[in-house]
């Protein structure tokens, strides 16, 4: 693998303690030490000062970034946002910073918005965004300069084509070891990756997304029914109150589904587990 990181969306960051949030990054960070594997740690929360206080405790363990978002109560100022983050990049030093925009945050920010920050805060070296149209990459290209933009993994090889570094995948939810190999058939052919993708899309835009769209699911919800899918690992559906998780039967029904759809790669040789 290139990489592991914590405490993205599925990680379920905003319902932990800070007591697991400890014993969750003694144990990545052993493990991947022992690996000589880079990882990267996400120390966000709601609140600004338990951020802060997460980004303190993170830099013990050495991540080659800390992955935060902007306070989430009410939408921050630019003036808020440049104060957030330049505290939390003094905290940090010398690890850099990577932000964390997702399409529902309070404040979706715009490419100009990060060539802002990134002009005013030099820590911020990576931003996890949803993306957008070529006008969209060529505007990030524009104001970002050596930012890195990272996209949603189902969009991956059409990021790639437009200069995106890469993705803090949910195709590894669904299948990590598949989702890696897509990602170096990228780097070697990248046509043929872009077929990958549309099939991929095509399982998500019909038999995932409206999970979201139609029946009120959070997003954390079907990043675990892709991982309960795909069976690689004992995950399961279930999400911390008062999140509504997936029935584990959806999985089951979709299983067949993906398999038939997603036939590159290995994508559809999942154990069967759920």
């Amino acid at each position: 693998m290139d990489g592991i990181y914590t405490n993205g969306t599925a990680g379920e960051f905003y319902t932990q303690t800070e007591e697991e949030f400890e014993r969750i990054h003694e144990l990545i960070a052993h493990r991947c030490e022992a690996a000589s594997m880079p990882f990267q740690i996400g120390a966000s929360h709601m609140s600004p000062q338990t951020c802060l206080d997460r980004v303190r405790r993170a830099h013990r363990y050495r991540p080659s970034a800390v992955q935060v978002i902007l306070p989430d109560w009410f939408p921050v100022s630019d003036e808020e946002a440049i104060a957030f983050l330049s505290r939390v990049a003094e905290v940090a030093a010398p690890i850099g910073l990577v932000l964390y925009n997702p399409s529902h945050a309070k404040r979706v920010l715009q490419p100009e918005d990060f060539g802002m920050l990134k002009a005013a805060v030099p820590a911020l070296v990576g931003i996890k965004v949803a993306g957008g149209d070529a006008d969209w990459y060529a505007r990030m290209r524009k104001a970002g300069g050596d930012l890195s933009v990272f996209v949603p993994g189902h969009h991956l090889a059409t990021g790639i084509k437009y200069g995106a570094a890469g993705s803090y995948s949910n195709v590894a939810c669904l299948n990590p070891a598949a989702a890696q190999r897509w990602y170096q058939l990228m780097t070697r052919d990248l046509d043929a990756a872009l077929v990958v993708e549309q099939r991929l899309q095509r399982f998500m835009d019909q038999y995932i997304l409206p999970y979201i769209r139609h029946q009120g699911y959070s997003n954390q919800a079907v990043d675990k029914l892709l991982a309960a899918i795909g069976g690689w690992a004992p995950i399961g559906t279930r999400l911390r109150w008062p999140y509504r998780w997936i029935p584990p039967t959806e999985a089951e029904r979709l299983r067949p589904v993906a398999r038939e759809l997603i036939h590159d790669l290995d994508f559809c040789h999942f154990s069967g587990r759920s």
